[in-house]
């Protein structure tokens, strides 16, 4: 690439070849440049055509040698001093990406005047290089001894990073006295609204002599842009009753109003002022109209809009690729932009933000890879932080947990989003304790307040941790910010208490949220549900119809899931039919796993099989998955080995369906069957999930896996074990053998039992924590029967309440009682 002293090193070394009194090298350059540019005279009679010229070839968009090279032409004529063509070259140099260039040209420059320093500013601007705009006006005030005019402000207005850059500006156009110029005025309101001061922005505006339709446009835009639609509304009105008509800039920014809103019908009486005043033909309307009807999930009339569109632009493609993706359906959305890629259109930082989205819903890992690669080589994970975001987002929802990480640990800069990202992927991939982890770090870094999305993501990974103290920690800070009355806080907050085994608590804050939507309703319901509270979440389902709240199919999911844990059958049937007799929600295959494992947990194997045939929509792995677990518990081998059948048909990489399998023949002494199912699983390459318990004391988790001997209490933990065992013993306890799936002797059984990761977790709980004083274990898999029995008669012994959450649902054990009357 050349830079600025080579070109006059060239010229001089062949001035005699590139004199321009004859030129003959004139017109084949300017053929070179552009097809359509007129061919230069050779002795440049008449400026203007010349100037025309020279117009023509920066609109054709030169490369940047063709560029160079009419550049060192000028210089040899004369004429790359004149006003004119030196604008016009600092323009095209940084318009070709060159800022070197395009300020060595300026500086070149002997004699600048008001109209090139601002041309010089406003093409930073136009560029994007704000800092450098910014720079170029404090030299121009320090080193011209010139008078700034009406046409340097607005660029620089546009160019603030900082409302308090934009004051200082506001500052110098008070005291040159140009608040009245209304282009100034208007960059003004911009400025201030662009950074949320809308009372400065709207003072502005009162005070302007005179507006025009960008004023009135600017301050619209600021009140939409801020989520305030009635004051933007009141705007509007004002403005027509002057007798000012809505242009393409107004009617967009109210598409983008109507659209967070959810006014639909505000929205379609836009898109009918559009066609009356023939706006339907513009490009920007058009692409507001397909990301309006797209928040409305109507993609049959934003595709309509896209397909009668004459000329569409990259930002026409982005919106009905992001249009599929943000209404899941990325299929949709990955065709469109490869019939994107047919027109020739280059993908930019949005599109790639859409499609990293849509690769990661299709579990498209090639793709996503191949995306990511695509960015790195154009630098553009490294320059923005949304496409990092939304890159780490991919990897996490593709459970490529370490690729997340590591892009997150090279983004040069990180925003709230990205931390919030990055811990939501954590919680999403089973990783909580990583989650609460990464929070703590976000806590640690200056200027990184958490915002409503944070506090979502990390009550959810304490949830799933069941780290009642953190979450504890976590809602204090919440009441502190005095976002406890946010729906989607406090309903997470419902579910940390809830899956933290403290329903009360869980209650206590349902009732002091706003409840006009069926989201707390259904946190709440689903607490009930996985505390075997069947009964209690029936009547909260119709204290939630008298209170007018419309469920939604979640809420079904969550009300038959309650009736499966607590074995309300008939209840169960009767919600069912209910979600689609009174109100039309057409049964999914989350429904149908419920209404499966609802009937056959029961016993009603033969039935839920029956429900299977019967169903409308292929079953899927959920719903097989119900029927092989309740297999196991009744000891149906003939339906387990089909259901299994099934279940390696639609989901062949899952290995707790062998492990299932397997149970099922060993539970029934079919030990070489049980073998060759588990020789199967190895040979490829699948491992069984090992079975872990945590507890938390003193401020820290503890984590027990089955037959663990290196915890430093291991000793306390077996005499304590060895103790308990004979208490229970002595109360008629008999070890369930069916529960070890080993062919071993009799003696090794029960120290197999003995060594199961609960029991390992409650015998540490009681030597580490005061008497009495209840235990909370967590457990990954399902608590087995043997375990159970036990579990029971030790919360007797010891008279403490012991809560267990396994991957099922909540066992409050107390006085030799369980909450699940041992139905699980």
């Amino acid at each position: 690439m050349w830079t600025f002293p080579v070109v006059l090193r060239v010229m001089r070394r062949h001035r005699d070849k590139y004199h321009c009194s004859s030129l003959p090298y004139a017109g084949s350059l300017c053929s070179l440049f552009s097809t359509n540019a007129l061919q230069i005279e050779s002795d440049f009679i008449g400026v203007e055509k010349e100037e025309r010229d020279f117009d023509l070839l920066i609109r054709s968009r030169t490369k940047m040698d063709h560029a160079k090279c009419h550049h060192a032409q000028l210089l040899v004529s004369g004429k790359a001093q004149n006003k004119f063509f030196s604008t016009r070259l600092v323009n095209l140099y940084l318009h070709l990406g060159d800022v070197f260039l395009s300020r060595c040209t300026f500086n070149w420059i002997p004699k600048k005047d008001v109209f090139i320093w601002n041309c010089m500013m406003s093409s930073y601007v136009r560029c994007g290089f704000f800092s450098a705009a910014i720079d170029c006006y404090r030299k121009f005030l320090l080193s011209s001894g010139l008078r700034p005019d009406f046409y340097t402000f607005p660029p620089l207005l546009k160019a603030c990073g900082n409302v308090l850059e934009g004051k200082r500006f506001h500052c110098s156009i008070m005291k040159l006295g140009f608040q009245s110029d209304v282009f100034v005025a208007a960059s003004l309101v911009h400025m201030y609204a662009r950074h949320g001061y809308l009372g400065v922005a709207r003072q502005v505006f009162d005070d302007m002599p005179f507006r025009d339709i960008g004023s009135w446009n600017a301050m619209i835009s600021g009140y939409c842009q801020n989520g305030n639609a009635a004051e933007a509304l009141d705007i509007l009105s004002a403005m027509k009753s002057q007798g000012i008509k809505m242009d393409s800039v107004t009617v967009c920014s109210l598409l983008a109003i109507f659209a967070q809103f959810d006014d639909a019908l505000s929205g379609i009486l836009i898109h009918v002022y559009i066609i009356k005043h023939g706006l339907e033909f513009d490009l920007f309307v058009n692409n507001a109209l397909i990301n309006m009807y797209a928040k409305f999930s109507n993609l049959g009339d934003a595709q309509q809009i896209f397909e009668s569109m004459v000329v569409k632009d990259v930002v026409s493609w982005n919106s009905i690729i992001a249009a599929y993706e943000q209404n899941n359906d990325p299929v949709t959305a990955c065709l469109f932009f490869k019939e994107m890629q047919s027109t020739g259109l280059k993908p930019d930082l949005l599109t790639v933000v859409s499609l990293a989205s849509s690769f990661a819903q299709v579990n498209d890992s090639r793709n996503s890879k191949s995306l990511h690669c695509f960015t790195l080589r154009r630098g553009w994970v490294l320059k923005d932080v949304v496409l990092g975001n939304a890159v780490v987002d991919m990897y996490a929802k593709l459970g490529y947990v370490g690729y997340a990480l590591q892009v997150f640990e090279e983004l040069p800069a990180k925003d709230v989003i990205s931390w919030n990202t990055l811990i939501t992927g954590y919680a999403q991939n089973g990783l909580a304790s990583e989650a609460i982890e990464a929070y703590h770090l976000m806590e640690e870094c200056e200027g990184m307040p958490p915002n409503e999305g944070t506090w979502v993501s990390i009550l959810t990974a304490c949830a799933s941790a069941g780290a009642l103290k953190e979450g504890m920690r976590i809602h204090a800070l919440i009441s502190r910010n005095g976002l406890i009355a946010d729906i989607f806080v406090g309903t997470c907050l419902i579910d940390m208490y809830g899956k933290c085994g403290r329903l009360d608590d869980a209650m206590s804050l349902f009732y002091d949220i706003p409840r006009n939507t069926s989201v707390p309703w259904n946190a709440i319901i689903s607490c009930h549900g996985l505390h075997g509270h069947g009964d209690k979440a029936l009547k909260l389902f119709e204290e939630m119809q008298k209170e007018g709240v419309e469920p939604d199919h979640i809420t079904f999911v969550s009300l038959l899931s309650a009736c499966s844990h607590a074995g309300l059958v008939d209840e169960g049937q009767r919600s069912f039919q209910v979600m689609q007799e009174k109100y039309g929600i057409k049964p999914g295959l989350k429904h149908y796993g419920c209404m499966v494992d609802l009937l056959a947990r029961a016993g009603l194997i033969e039935k839920a099989y029956d429900f299977i045939q019967n169903m409308p929509i292929r079953p899927d792995a959920s719903v097989w998955g119900a029927l092989l677990g309740a297999c196991r518990i009744h000891g149906n081998a003939e339906l387990g080995t089909l259901a299994s059948d099934r279940l390696f048909e639609v989901d062949p990489e899952n290995v707790g369906y062998h492990v299932l399998l397997s149970n099922i023949y060993a539970n029934a002494g079919k030990w070489d069957v049980m073998g060759e199912v588990r020789s199967f699983a190895r040979d490829r390459g699948l491992r069984k999930t090992p079975g872990w318990s945590s507890i938390e004391v003193n401020n820290t988790f503890e984590v027990f896996y089955t037959g663990n001997q290196t915890h430093p209490k291991y000793e306390e933990i077996h005499n304590e074990l060895w103790i308990l065992t004979a208490k229970m013993k002595g109360l008629g306890y008999i070890p369930d053998f069916r529960f070890v799936l080993q062919d071993v002797e009799d003696d090794e059984k029960e120290d197999i039992l003995t060594s199961h990761s609960e029991r390992l977790a409650i015998a540490f709980g009681i030597i580490s924590t005061f008497p009495k004083s209840p235990l909370r274990i967590f457990k990954n898999l399902r608590v087995c029967g043997d375990c159970h029995i036990a579990t029971k008669l030790i919360s007797l012994i010891t008279e403490r309440e012991i809560i267990v959450r396994d991957s099922n649902r909540f066992h409050h054990f107390k006085d030799g009682i369980c909450s699940c009357g041992d139905y699980w």
